[in-house]
């Protein structure tokens, strides 16, 4: 590859606000859980987001930090709401310091679990309509519809959580509209079933999105980056679909945003973790699947780049430079999202910046118990959620190690992550209801 290519990752990239991102890497959004049991930040996320601030990145994505303590994505989120404290804002500050020491930029994801809510956290959770999650086990409860009141609530709640994180040292902030959370639920035909100005038609589906988005540039300014993360599809019939997609990309070129996230998927269709569901992905016309390719959503994101007047951002499954630098110079996506090479090498980006890497490690195909994630031969869904969760399982433990200051620990299992995490999540599930 001649310099020309290989350089583009190391561009610096201006944004419709004027912030400049050093570079056009980003570390994609992944939950901690490192949140203490009163969901405060900690002196760990300190640890991990200073290393990963030395990673070489451009800018780094939080995890879901929740606006709502009563529905969380998982027991040790970080929940911003109501007053906060001096202590509460110290911890803050502290982890965006840490995270933005190298020069880098880091953005806050701003998230509400909605119905995707563990039964752990909340038995019964909320969303825009009383449609339960068709997942087996009893992991997730029926929702209550949120009254109209209640929406507006929340997305005050986003405005709030967006005003806070400025005012401590972050220099972003991203609105979680994806994978199957409160936003995307609104979005969705399946899971939106109200008749009422939230629901039915696209625009009313849209509402709460556009209304989030519009509170959060008036509480952060013009000159703050404010991004969206949006699903290219829900990949379920009857659902979320690319046409939706373009039709929200459009309404949103008329809100300032200054980066849009491409993804897809939710939990009942984890696409986004590169894998099936307990039911066939959906994929509208003669699409070639997007896993026959490296990048998940890259050929999504070129229909979108058609529509979309903001920079875009694709993560899911880049691992190779070459493929990286492809997307860049086709100038279909202008910032390249990576995740999970950062849980095992937190030196990953700097290497792919650099050249001096030709690839980030794919850890995830060692990962499987039985006929595993990537076989949709498998007939056996209580295996194939065990083989899904319990890959994500070993990147939380490798997580928890860069927190705690250690190295990755290559040779976990994947059971033994799954059972490991299963019963760290159900303490911290505990600590919740406890205080």
């Amino acid at each position: 590859m001649d310099q020309a290519v290989t350089n583009l990752l190391s561009a610096a990239l201006t944004l419709p606000c004027g912030a400049v991102l050093p570079n056009r890497i980003a570390k994609a959004a992944m939950t901690e859980g490192l949140a203490d049991g009163d969901n405060r930040a900690t002196d760990r996320h300190a640890v991990l987001y200073k290393k990963w601030s030395e990673s070489g990145s451009g800018m780094l994505l939080t995890g879901n930090v929740q606006v709502d303590r009563h529905y969380l994505e998982r027991p040790g989120n970080v929940v911003i709401e109501g007053t906060q404290d001096a202590d509460r804002l110290e911890r803050l500050s502290k982890w965006a310091e840490a995270g933005t020491s190298a020069g880098n930029h880091l953005w806050v994801q701003i998230g509400h679990a909605g119905r995707q809510t563990p039964a752990s956290v909340a038995r019964e959770p909320v969303g825009p309509s009383a449609v339960k999650l068709k997942l087996p086990g009893g992991l997730f409860g029926t929702p209550r519809a949120l009254s109209s009141d209640e929406i507006r609530d929340v997305i005050g709640r986003f405005a709030f959580v967006a005003e806070t994180v400025k005012s401590v040292g972050f220099t972003g902030v991203q609105i979680h509209g994806a994978h199957g959370y409160l936003v995307s639920e609104f979005l969705s035909p399946i899971a939106n079933q109200r008749t009422d100005e939230w629901g039915g038609s696209p625009e009313n589906r849209a509402r709460l999105l556009l209304e989030a988005v519009r509170a959060t540039r008036k509480a952060v300014g013009p000159d703050f980056p404010v991004s969206v993360k949006l699903n290219s599809s829900d990949f379920q019939k009857g659902g979320f679909t690319l046409a939706d997609c373009l039709q929200v990309v459009d309404w949103l070129n008329q809100e300032g945003l200054d980066l849009l996230e491409i993804s897809g998927g939710n939990y009942e269709q984890p696409v986004l973790l590169g894998a099936e569901g307990l039911e066939p992905v959906f994929v509208e016309g003669e699409r070639q699947s997007t896993r026959d390719r490296e990048a998940y959503f890259l050929q999504y994101a070129t229909e979108i780049q058609r529509v979309a007047k903001m920079p875009l951002m694709v993560t899911g499954g880049f691992r190779s430079r070459d493929a990286m630098n492809d997307a860049l110079t086709s100038g279909d996506v202008s910032v390249i999202g990576i995740g999970r090479p950062l849980c095992v090498d937190p030196d990953t980006p700097k290497g792919l910046v650099s050249g001096d890497l030709s690839a980030a490690r794919a850890w995830e195909k060692e990962l499987r118990i039985g006929p595993g994630i990537f076989s949709p031969t498998s007939s056996i869904s209580m295996l194939r959620v065990v083989n899904i969760q319990g890959a994500q399982n070993w990147f939380y433990h490798q997580i928890f190690r860069l927190a705690d200051g250690l190295e990755a620990d290559t040779k976990l299992g994947v059971l033994r992550a799954f059972l490991s995490m299963q019963r760290h999540e159900q303490r911290a599930a505990k600590a919740l209801t406890a205080r």
